[in-house]
């Protein structure tokens, strides 16, 4: 991804214990704001996150929403927003290339 996209996103990130919440919240997510899931990783012990990106409200909108739903119906690990990541992170993490 350029650089002057990167200037421009945010990335959201919401970590749940088990497939459903983590549905829930992705759900939640694109429904309550104008963002994009770019990947869904299943890490291991149960553990289930999905990612987002789009503008930097959009996202902090999105991950408030999906945590409060996720947390409905099950735990909720981890929420967190990277407001305008440096643009080497999309050398290392396959997710922020998808388009």
């Amino acid at each position: 991804m350029k650089e002057k996209e990167m200037a421009n996103l945010a990335i959201g990130m919401i970590e749940t214990k088990g497939y459903v919440p983590a549905l829930s919240a992705a759900d939640a997510m694109v429904k309550a704001a104008n963002v994009e899931i770019i990947a869904r990783n299943e890490v291991g012990g149960g553990l289930v996150s999905v990612v987002v990106r789009g503008d930097v409200g959009a996202v902090k909108a999105a991950t408030e929403a999906g945590a409060e739903a996720a947390g409905q119906i099950g735990e909720v690990t981890a929420v967190h927003v990277i407001a305008r990541p440096h643009p080497d992170l999309a050398k290392h993490f396959d997710a922020l290339n998808a388009k």
